[in-house]
């Protein structure tokens, strides 16, 4: 096989990485746009997305309920992002990717005050995904066609590593069930690899003894633990 291909994938990967777009580019990564061996259904998972989604959604409300403003600024594991870094990040994602799910045209997501924008921008995009079809249908995102259930399961594995970068910045507990994870966790083993680029993913880490499931996910992301963590 010719490396024109994979050539052309680090391009494509490269730029959604350089457009902050990184649930995109961690899809495209995984795979040729319009194949039919995604990671979600090569790793035959037990929990389908929308479950996964909704286990999630509660946990992610309940860390972002504990933010302060006073906090915005504070370091996250997650490599150069402040608690406002993320969120900003998770509030456009959730734009463009609550679009997609819809076959619309994304609009501009507004994060002059993350805070209050989280919480909405965060259900519109469990109700999107959650419209009847959306994950049976190939959606006609800003990168390409690709079936919805394989970007519901970026989207999972996006939120609940963010939600654990959130958690030990502001020193909340953040405890997500097993079954989850260890879901999540299989499918992100089929994706991460070829998006080692020290930006979207760094080098997998050695989690510490005892490290729990959530921790061992995020060290296999490049996370580390966060120094001097705020309480």
């Amino acid at each position: 096989m010719t490396d024109v291909a994979d050539s052309d994938r680090t391009r494509v990967v490269r730029t959604l990485i350089d457009a902050g777009r990184d649930w995109e580019a961690a899809r495209h990564g995984a795979g040729d746009p319009g194949a039919t061996d995604h990671p979600s259904r090569a790793h035959g998972a037990a929990m389908d997305p929308l479950t996964q989604l909704d286990r999630l959604a509660p946990l992610l409300g309940g860390v972002m309920g504990g933010l302060r403003p006073e906090q915005l600024d504070l370091p996250t594991p997650c490599d150069d992002f402040t608690v406002r870094g993320v969120l900003e990040h998770m509030v456009g994602g959730a734009a463009v990717f609550a679009a997609a799910f819809r076959g619309e045209a994304p609009a501009d997501a507004d994060v002059s005050d993350p805070l209050a924008a989280i919480g909405p921008a965060l259900e519109h995009l469990v109700a999107s995904m959650h419209t009847p079809g959306a994950l049976d249908r190939t959606i006609d995102a800003p990168f390409g066609q690709l079936p919805g259930e394989t970007l519901a399961r970026f989207v999972v594995l996006d939120g609940l590593v963010h939600g654990w970068d959130l958690a030990t910045a502001t020193g909340q507990r953040y405890e997500p069930d097993d079954a989850l994870v260890a879901e999540v966790a299989s499918f992100a083993r089929q994706a991460i690899d070829p998006l080692r680029d020290g930006t979207t993913f760094g080098d997998e880490v050695t989690p510490a003894a005892g490290a729990t499931p959530i921790e061992r996910l995020a060290a296999y992301t490049g996370r580390r633990p966060l120094a001097g963590a705020a309480s």
